[in-house]
């Protein structure tokens, strides 16, 4: 009997001494529900802490595993959606909770816009105990909207008991620690700081202007604003000062019902949240007029500037050699062949006539990006090229600088002006060759050159005196050959006299004309459509008929009925982008252009963090059907079967925005690099998760260069 009793003995401490092995585990375990599952998300409720103890507020978390594709919300859901709600009824001694919203991200569906999460997201809560020291008991109902194509209410019952134990650690308090960091603060964990904020403009559609500094440069900052039930505020544009540490918000608001009723801003405080990777801030702000008149931007860098615009000087005297100007410079081509044997004054006077129209397109394209930007709109380098009724008028110009170079007609100038300018000693239209630079620059937009992009980036996240300078460097370096000529007209009068050489001359010359307004034409039939390409391209060749017809009858005859006939063609050209799709013909069809990029996928900002935290790399192509250098880098460099390969055996996602037509959020992304203009080409992956920036010419080498930096190391067997 003694034997049994000592027996019993030794297997009860047995049982205690793993139960005093096991309580740690079971508490761990008791720290969280299990996961509870509904149609397209699963949730639990989980405790940074197994036990009570002595703490007055309890660190909790609802997390939430979404299905692939779906998406859950913000407290502000943005344009359609609800926020997450979470019912503690029926919980015994809880005082009281504090939900907190981790930092959203932006996503496009369509026309909605909407902030929320996808994939996982915890979002922390703060439970205050009613009577320290004693357990708690928590009953949640958590009520989410799920949304991909449709949306789906999901209702979740969790119950998850915390003892009177000591509050040790649970498994989860990271997740929890780590989802509660990404809850927007007063900025200055995350080096962030506010200051200031301005209304400015008419009441009905005032602009809001709203800086913060970091103590780093901002990368991809976005901004959410909140706080007005009664008005819509558009997408935020940014303005980078004082090297990248302070940006300049821009956002605009207008009535939710659109009427042109006013909107008060003073009414009530707004919320204004900054995200910028990682690092976010929040804060409550009421705009005032000249709210940002005493925020230091960083001054003026003579320094800075005076580089800046040797950069330009040189990006400028490359563009040159860019394809897009080249069809301008044949037109320049035969004008200095025209000069052989001829006066020297007279060369030198033409030369510096273009010189002007180059120099003086350029500081009115610096007027305009000043105006843009103090409307609070987008402006970038090229996007002119995004409006289809810019295109036609090029296509147009281009049409008849053909049919003359071909000889079917001739400009003659009226008598008086004839004779001025032959008393002036200048056989040819000065305004002629001033209008030769003006269009050079004009077809100059669309391409990046080397340094141009640097350039330009500086110059339109500064003020309006950095923007005349530099684009005014530009317009400078694009004349130095022209200025060249004007300085040693010899280089032009020792040619070889014209002769009727130079008409098959002027015929070659034309062709490429013709191919530059076909170029054009594709660019329509992107923006708008193949049929409304093909419409305008029937017009021109219109045009080109009468103008035949017209050469082979006498001088005057048929004049009226020619040049009323070529301004029909001429306006029904400009008609036609809004019209045949207002009549049903020739809608885009956007699955079709998509089609042609079958290895690429669309443009998602919001997706790219998420895909290099799955150790993914990933390269981002901005493109546009109307940029030919970036034609020029997919022909020689990303469409080559060495690249594609690279590409390949990197398991490289990758992600092509087009700019064809204007796009906000691609003008915000290449802002958020100080960029304004493409081609523009980065590569993020673990080892490069901010992304590194390749140059606008691309070569095998910078492709290969930026994958390995981003850890793609098969990139180096395929050099």
């Amino acid at each position: 009997m003694m034997a049994q009793i000592l027996g019993f003995k030794r297997i009860a401490a047995i049982i205690v001494a793993f139960q005093a092995i096991l309580w740690p585990a079971q508490a761990i375990a008791e720290a969280a529900t299990d996961w509870i599952d509904g149609p397209k998300a699963d949730v639990r409720l989980i405790s940074a802490t197994t036990g009570v103890g002595d703490l007055d507020t309890i660190p909790l978390g609802v997390e939430v595993r979404l299905d692939e594709g779906w998406k859950t919300y913000w407290r502000s859901p943005g344009d359609a959606g609800i926020p997450p709600h979470v019912d503690w009824e029926g919980s015994e001694n809880l005082s009281g909770t504090e939900f907190g919203w981790p930092a959203p991200v932006r996503f496009n569906f369509y026309d909605l816009e909407t902030f929320g999460y996808e994939k996982t997201v915890v979002f922390p809560i703060q439970a205050r105990v009613a009577s320290v020291g004693e357990a708690v008991s928590l009953r949640a109902r958590v009520d989410l909207l799920v949304c991909d194509d449709v949306c789906i209410p999901h209702t979740f019952n969790a119950s998850l008991d915390l003892p009177d134990a000591p509050a040790n650690p649970s498994d989860h308090a990271n997740l929890i620690d780590r989802y509660l960091n990404q809850v927007p603060g007063d900025g200055s964990r995350a080096g962030l700081s506010f200051e200031g904020a301005e209304v400015s403009g008419p009441a009905a559609k005032p602009l809001i202007r709203a800086a913060f500094r970091a103590d780093t440069p901002f990368r991809n900052p976005d901004l959410l604003v909140e706080g007005h039930e009664d008005a819509i505020f558009s997408n935020p544009s940014f303005e980078f000062q004082d090297g990248g540490r302070l940006v300049l918000a821009s956002v605009g608001a207008e009535d939710i019902f659109g009427e042109g009723a006013p909107v008060d801003l003073e009414s009530e405080p707004l919320t204004l949240t900054l995200i910028d990777g990682p690092r976010s801030i929040e804060t409550n702000a009421t705009p005032i007029p000249d709210g940002l008149a005493g925020v230091d931007t960083g001054g003026l860098d003579l320094l800075a500037l005076l580089s800046i615009m040797a950069l330009a000087l040189v990006g400028g005297l490359i563009l040159n050699l860019m394809p897009c100007v080249l069809p301008v410079i044949s037109i320049k081509l035969l004008s200095v062949v025209s000069h052989g044997g001829g006066d020297p004054r007279e060369v030198r006077l033409g030369f510096l006539a273009t010189t002007a129209g180059i120099v003086v397109s350029f500081l009115a394209l610096a007027g305009l990006a000043v105006g843009v930007k103090s409307a609070g709109l987008v402006v970038g380098w090229g996007i002119q090229f995004q409006q289809p009724l810019f295109v036609v008028a090029l296509v147009v110009i281009l049409t008849l600088f053909a049919a003359n170079m071909w000889g079917l007609f001739e400009v003659r100038l009226p008598g008086k002006v004839s004779d001025a300018a032959v008393s002036a000693g200048n056989s040819h239209s000065l305004g002629g060759q001033f209008f030769q630079g003006a269009f050079a620059t004009i077809l100059a937009t669309p391409c990046t050159a080397p340094f141009l992009g640097t350039s330009i980036g500086f110059a339109l996240s500064r003020g309006p005196l950095e923007i005349f300078a530099i684009f005014a460097a530009l317009g400078v370096g694009m004349a130095l050959p022209f200025m060249l000529v004007a300085l040693f007209p010899a280089l032009a009068t020792r040619l070889p006299k014209p002769g009727p050489w130079m008409n098959t001359l002027k015929k070659v010359l034309a062709l490429a004309l013709i191919a530059t307004a076909v170029w054009l034409l594709s660019v329509m039939a992107v923006q708008v459509s193949l049929e409304a390409a093909i419409v305008v391209a029937v017009l021109m060749a219109g045009i080109f008929a009468m103008f035949a017809l017209k050469a082979r009858r006498p001088a005057n005859e048929g004049s009226p009925a020619l040049v009323t006939g070529v301004a029909v063609a001429a306006l029904l050209a400009f008609l036609v982008p809004a019209a045949l799709p207002a009549l049903g013909v020739g809608v885009r069809d956007d699955a079709s252009v998509a089609a042609r990029d079958s290895a690429w996928q669309p443009f998602d900002r919001a997706a790219i963090p998420a895909l290099v935290a799955e150790g993914k790399v990933v390269f981002v192509d901005v493109t546009a059907d109307w940029c030919i250098t970036c034609q020029v880098n997919k022909k020689r460099v990303l469409d080559t079967a060495d690249i594609v390969a690279a590409f390949e055996t990197g398991d490289v996602v990758l992600m092509r925005a087009d700019w064809t037509k204007p796009s906000d959020e691609i003008a915000n992304y290449l802002a958020s690099f100080g960029r304004f203009g493409i081609p523009f080409n980065v590569v993020y992956g673990p080892d490069s998760p901010q992304g590194v920036v390749l140059p606008e010419l691309l070569s095998d080498g910078s492709v290969f260069d930026g994958l390995a930096q981003a850890g793609v190391t098969s990139t180096v067997a395929a050099r």
